[in-house]
């Protein structure tokens, strides 16, 4: 059985795969996936959300100009997202650190 440790471990790691996998795929591929706002398929118009995901990669690789282009509500989004980011790894690391103390307690 894993320990409770651990488990939060993992949950504060898996914050950082996102950005990660945003900064290490170039926006370049992401142009070239297929469509997925199902808004955009059913209707064929754009959402407002369309482009969202080519925008935070560009903000991620420092292409503001090419981000705003993709979608202007990105300078909202990004910041929103940071918090929310910083939020939740902030709450797990102290989850772990909680953890990990309480195991030392509980193990003496």
């Amino acid at each position: 059985m894993a320990r409770p440790s651990n488990t939060a471990l993992f949950k504060l790691a898996s914050w950082f795969v996102p950005p990660l996998v945003l900064m290490v795929i170039p926006t370049a591929t992401l142009e070239t996936g297929p469509v997925l706002c199902l808004f955009r398929i059913l209707w064929g118009i754009r959402c407002p959300g369309c482009g969202m995901t080519r925008a935070l990669s560009c903000v991620l690789h420092a292409h503001f100009s090419q981000a705003f282009y993709y979608n202007s509500l990105v300078v909202l989004v990004f910041p929103l997202l940071v918090l929310f980011w910083w939020r939740g790894v902030k709450r797990g690391f102290r989850r772990w650190r909680d953890l990990v103390e309480y195991e030392r307690r509980v193990s003496d």
